[in-house]
């Protein structure tokens, strides 16, 4: 059965078009019943108005945004849990009921629509704060090795060294048969003065 728009009040007081449709059937045990208390018209007596009850309690305790966004499957059982109690008992086994469409009034509907954008736009930007402070963390981290690194190389260095390896590349340049640079040292001791072939 479908049940066309209807204007459902919300907890707002706004007014919303809802489109549903609610499956059903007899159920064959208490078929006999149904006709004889009701009739052959059960559905525009028992089931419209049980169904348009059940939506209009469901959705007078949600506010627009919850329907238009997150809570539809939640107001979609309520409607069927209720459904299901009240009609279940009249001889009416119900399947399903679902929520097609809801229509909100047009400026109410950009106004959550802008409002989820905005959302959106702050998750992202949540996001990309936290991916920046991850890599600033990864900096601080990385500038600390450099710094350990360098601190332990410097104590490993000592002037002894430093003349060692001064020695070694004057020796290196004073092989080379290209050389042509003049070498001065600049400590006390200096390193020899080397002069090009």
């Amino acid at each position: 059965m479908k049940c066309p728009f209807r204007r459902r009040p919300l907890r707002s007081r706004l007014v919303m078009n809802l489109d549903t449709s609610l499956i059903y059937h007899l159920n064959p045990e208490k078929a006999a019943d149904v006709y004889q208390k009701t009739g052959a018209n059960y559905e525009s007596v028992v089931v419209e108005p049980t169904l348009r009850a059940a939506i209009r309690e469901s959705t007078a305790s949600h506010t627009a945004n919850a329907l238009y966004t997150g809570e539809r499957e939640m107001v979609a059982k309520q409607i069927y849990d209720q459904l299901t109690s009240q009609l279940n008992q009249r001889g009416l086994l119900v399947e399903n009921v679902l929520l097609r469409d809801i229509q909100l009034p047009g400026t109410l509907k950009a106004s959550i629509e802008a409002k989820q954008q905005a959302e959106q736009e702050a998750l992202a930007m949540s996001f990309r704060l936290q991916k920046e402070k991850q890599e600033a963390e990864r900096k601080r981290i990385e500038a600390a090795g450099i710094r350990d690194f360098q601190q332990i190389v410097a104590q490993g260095i000592s002037s002894q060294l430093l003349e060692w390896k001064g020695i070694e590349a004057t020796e290196t340049l004073a092989k080379s048969p290209n050389s042509k640079v003049v070498v001065i040292g600049n400590t006390k001791n200096g390193l020899p003065l080397i002069l090009g072939q």
